[in-house]
């Protein structure tokens, strides 16, 4: 089964927790080479959408698909075209970076000269030979987003991925994740950051209650 794909589309997600009702019934559409922003304020249901484009959440109701694929029907072939930067780093505190990174490497089956090309890129290799659980938090996400980025996935999917990175750091991740636009990658791109969304954003998207109020080229 041929597992590219050109666009991700979700049509009425719906995403009730209880009581509560997360997302109700949003329509997005994502193309390739071109980086969609989704902002809007907290609880608006960004993340749950999110988790629910990472194959990490299924909806309560509506569809979802990556190309002409169900993704929920396909979702265990589907996970390896993902990269996904989360609130939690994914990464085993007791190994070290580097030591993360080839052992993601060895599942994608990518090799390790792109484990050492994400360490320079990140200027990461002066501290990833400790284990991760010692970490400054923009140690954390400069790891977390190499991890993403490694075996240069289908559709990246980032959520605040500017969390704690300093001025340089902020200004790597604006460069990669347009190397990864340059490459046809589909991205979805979750921030308050500002100067990020305008650094990056092609369409600008924005939820309030869990539905779509605008959207819009940048």
């Amino acid at each position: 089964m041929a597992l590219d794909f050109d666009r991700v589309e979700a049509r009425g997600i719906v995403k009730v927790f209880g009581a509560t009702r997360a997302l109700a019934g949003v329509d997005l559409s994502l193309s390739a080479g071109e980086i969609t922003v989704i902002e809007g304020p907290n609880g608006a249901g960004k993340s749950t959408l999110l988790e629910i484009l990472s194959l990490l959440s299924r909806p309560t109701r509506g569809t979802l698909f990556f190309g002409k694929l169900d993704a929920w029907r396909e979702r265990s072939l589907l996970r390896g075209t993902l990269g996904v930067l989360a609130h939690a780093a994914m990464l085993y505190p007791e190994l070290s970076g580097r030591e993360n990174l080839a052992l993601f490497a060895s599942l994608y089956q990518v090799p390790v000269t792109r484990v050492n090309e994400l360490g320079e890129r990140f200027e990461a290799t002066t501290f990833w030979d400790r284990p991760t659980r010692t970490y400054s938090r923009g140690q954390l996400q400069r790891m977390s987003l190499a991890r993403a980025l490694l075996h240069q996935p289908r559709l990246l999917l980032l959520d605040e991925p500017s969390t704690g990175l300093d001025v340089r750091a902020a200004a790597q991740l604006i460069d990669a994740v347009k190397v990864e636009r340059a490459r046809g990658s589909i991205v979805a791109l979750i921030t308050h950051d500002v100067a990020l969304a305008d650094a990056l954003a092609d369409r600008r998207l924005r939820l309030s209650r869990g539905r779509v109020v605008t959207e819009e080229a940048a």
